[in-house]
């Protein structure tokens, strides 16, 4: 089911910042104005597998290195001009420099994969990309790589201008404005234009949603739509002219465990039992009022290389306790814990909760908050934290989220002493690997090895929540929980 066509619609979220559209970012705020514009080679389809975008089709050699991408020969940007394959490789240079800013610790990610890679352009059409090592979870990376036009690269915060079904129209600190672009090479978007208003507090937002000032309203928590954090809220559910989406998300929430020193976490039963002893369905219906789903590892269900046959940590506390005197703790474990206030918001309150399951274990946590979520993930990143840290880890790419937190042939920004041979050489295997099964394969045999070494509190993947009016009836979220119209 699809939204009817509308003369415009307007979307209610926290912020309508656009910024430079080669900063990396998982902000799906930002992101949803950006891939309202901006198209890119490869994108997902309703099921998460990757389908044509600007590039019509593509080609993987054996070498698991050398790509070609045929490209759209009927695409124009939004100033006219039509797309070459000199647009890509212009893009590709810019997102490539090693200075390339990015949030929360991103600076330079693009760098960090495709340092030393080669592209050309054989005809106008075609774009060869050939990566200085295997890489066959290319795509990854490129699904968020917005393409721009060559000559217009360094101006496009002024005047955003891509491809894609909406063009800028207008903005104010408080409000984005595009209309629909008619000579859009797809099938031609519902709204004539799409008003994005910023409204920081999610009450303003579903009284906006409630009032049919706004047509589809981001960040709603559970408490919105199933207690009664106010009036307004609670009418959501009984009031018939508005739907709620919701969406098991791809984001883990866990706490990273600090493997890299002679701390207690680098004892693999120490780990296990913090697992153990961890109550995650209570965690889940105390924390998120029941919308979350227990991981049985790193990754989840939208991710390539999740394996469904295996079981999460089960609640079992008398095992924590054995775990820990074999590892030398009867008598009691102290741990160090770092935790953002934002980023996972529910981070404060997950470690209070957290801390309860594990008296009874003879585990303290000391915990270490954090206000500055920026400068958190850069501690993160610099490899500085206590014995364990709360994080959220957002990639829906497997190839990112195992190379950057558990393989450590590169000890990537998030990774913290995780060190197991038999991982590694699975990983780079899988990311030699051309043929997509065979990949997944490994990427399993990995996901196992993890799960039981344990290098994460493996906790929950929350369910994201949407408000939808009349206007905007039909409208479903995609795997990357963007708002597109």
């Amino acid at each position: 089911m699809s939204i009817q066509p509308t003369p415009s619609l307007t979307i209610c979220q926290p912020d309508v910042s656009l910024g430079d559209l080669h900063v990396w970012t998982d902000a799906k705020n930002r992101l949803s104005l950006r891939f309202s514009i901006y198209e890119t080679l490869v994108q997902y389809d309703a099921g998460g597998a990757y389908c044509p975008g600007l590039a019509r089709r593509w080609t993987l050699a054996e070498d698991a290195r050398t790509w070609t991408f045929h490209l759209r020969p009927d695409v124009r940007f939004h100033d006219g001009d039509r797309l070459t394959a000199r647009d890509v490789v212009a893009t590709l240079a810019r997102v490539c420099a090693p200075d390339m800013p990015g949030e929360y610790g991103t600076q330079g990610l693009y760098a960090s994969y495709l340092g030393g890679a080669t592209f050309d352009a054989p005809d106008v059409h075609t774009v060869r990309l050939v990566t200085a090592r295997s890489m066959a979870d290319l795509l990854d990376l490129l699904v968020k790589l917005p393409i721009a036009p060559h000559e217009r690269l360094d101006s496009l915060a002024d005047e955003p201008i891509g491809s894609g079904p909406y063009r800028f129209a207008d903005a104010e600190s408080d409000r984005v404005t595009m209309a629909r672009f008619e000579q859009y090479w797809g099938d031609p978007p519902p709204a004539a234009a799409l008003h994005w208003q910023a409204e920081p507090e999610q009450e303003a937002r579903v009284a906006a949603l409630l009032a049919g000032e706004a047509d589809i309203v981001t960040n709603i928590t559970a408490d919105a739509v199933t207690d009664a954090v106010t009036d307004a809220v609670t009418d959501i559910d009984g009031d018939p002219d508005v739907e709620i989406v919701a969406w098991e998300s791809c984001l883990c929430v866990i706490f990273m465990l600090n493997v890299q020193n002679d701390g207690p976490c680098a004892d693999r039963r120490v780990r296990q039992a913090l697992n153990y002893a961890a109550d995650v369905p209570a965690l889940i219906k105390r924390v998120k009022g029941g919308a979350a789903q227990p991981l049985n590892g790193p990754l989840t269900p939208h991710h390539f290389g999740y394996d469904p046959a295996t079981r999460p940590y089960p609640h079992d506390p008398e095992r924590a306790r054995r775990l820990l005197a074999e590892a030398g703790y009867a008598g009691g474990l102290a741990l160090t814990v770092d935790v953002p206030t934002r980023h996972p918001d529910e981070a404060p309150q997950l470690v209070r909760c957290l801390a309860e399951q594990y008296a009874p274990a003879g585990i303290d946590l000391q915990v270490r908050t954090h206000a500055d979520r920026p400068a958190y993930a850069q501690m993160v990143k610099a490899k500085a934290i206590g014995d364990a840290c709360c994080f959220d880890s957002s990639p829906l790419s497997t190839y990112r989220c195992l190379r950057e937190k558990f393989y450590a042939g590169v000890a990537g920004p998030w990774w913290q002493g995780y060190e197991n041979p038999a991982v590694d050489q699975l990983l780079e295997q899988a990311w030699a690997m051309v043929e997509d099964g065979r990949r997944q394969a490994l990427y399993r045999q990995a996901y196992r090895l993890i799960r039981d070494d344990a290098p994460w509190i493996f906790l929950y993947r929350p369910t994201h929540f949407w408000g939808v009016g009349p206007r905007a009836r039909g409208w479903q979220v995609g795997v990357d929980e963007l708002v597109r119209v």
